[in-house]
């Protein structure tokens, strides 16, 4: 068995020295109830930064314990089992999956899958047909206020991570008739175009972004998905329109910083959010529980149908 153990970080840009991988065994013998599992995929999110401080800044968030396994999104294969639902070779799925190789688990809190939903790409419940997906999906239905038909512009920072791929192209598949994304190389803005279907991309740190920004969304925006914060977004929420929108899923540029979440706006954006009358509401995807059957089974199918790239 190897598992990482964690060093607590505070403020900073993690390293390598904050984490140590050990080999130690675990117990022969399964209890009722539990099951035997072999790792098969671990998902590293930017969230996790925020579970190196004492305060996570978050209360569904627990921070990460000194000198004890890692934990995260996870799926992995059942090789023992003594919980009735759950058999040997079944493959499940938990938000708390320790980073471990191999792991003895309550099968009460694990999740089986169905392989065929994801044509057998198991690991893509961990992304675009599981948490990630569903922010996407979810941050757009109940924060963007989509309406089709009405000529909707869309800007996505971060958008060629895993969350901000999605969005853009849900975005549209929902009926934003403009897609513009903000990324930082220009590979990542081609690929953003040519196979995710935007409209349009932005390198950050080449040229004005407020300038282009006004070139490619001349009528200004109307829904923003940011997942970064910081200047980028500072400068998206001053061409925002009235009565738009933001999903504020989440800050990455402020990570590594010792600042509440989410960070206040500088005053003269807030003066121009609170002007613009535009909703900047945090979203946390685990307050729609309710609708994860059914968002599952729709990005499932649209990957199916290749409306959704991953």
């Amino acid at each position: 068995l190897f598992d990482f153990k964690i060093i607590l970080g505070k403020n900073g840009v993690p390293v390598a020295e904050n984490f140590r991988l050990e080999q130690s065994t675990i117990a022969d013998m399964i209890q009722a109830g539990q099951v035997r599992v072999r790792t098969l995929y671990l998902s590293v999110d930017p969230y996790m930064r925020c579970r190196m401080n004492e305060d996570t800044g978050s209360d569904y968030l627990l921070p990460w314990q000194l000198s004890e396994v890692a934990d995260g999104g996870g799926i992995g294969v059942v090789e023992e089992s003594k919980h009735d639902n759950l058999a040997k070779g079944d493959f499940v799925t938990s938000f708390s999956w320790p980073w471990q190789t191999v792991a003895i688990l309550d099968g009460s809190l694990l999740q089986k899958l169905v392989p065929q939903l994801v044509s057998g790409r198991l690991s893509y419940f961990l992304g675009a047909a599981g948490i990630t997906g569903l922010t996407a999906l979810l941050g757009i239905k109940e924060k963007g206020h989509v309406t089709v038909g009405a000529n909707q512009t869309m800007v996505v920072s971060g958008a060629a991570g895993a969350c901000g791929s999605l969005a853009g192209q849900i975005g549209r598949l929902e009926g934003c008739s403009r897609v513009v994304g903000i990324a930082g190389t220009d590979e990542k803005c081609s690929i953003l175009v040519q196979e995710m279907g935007f409209d349009a991309a932005i390198n950050y740190k080449k040229g004005n972004v407020a300038e282009q920004l006004r070139e490619l969304c001349p009528g200004g925006v109307d829904i923003y998905f940011d997942n970064v914060g910081g200047d980028i977004s500072d400068t998206v929420i001053s061409q925002m329109n009235q009565n738009s929108h933001i999903i504020l899923c989440g800050q990455i540029s402020q990570y590594n910083k010792d600042v509440p979440y989410p960070p206040p706006l500088p005053p003269n954006i807030e003066k121009i959010q609170k002007e613009r009358n535009i909703t900047r509401e945090r979203f946390l995807v685990l307050n729609y529980m309710d609708k994860q059957e059914a968002s599952i089974l729709q990005l499932c199918q649209w990957i199916q149908e290749g409306k959704l790239k991953v």
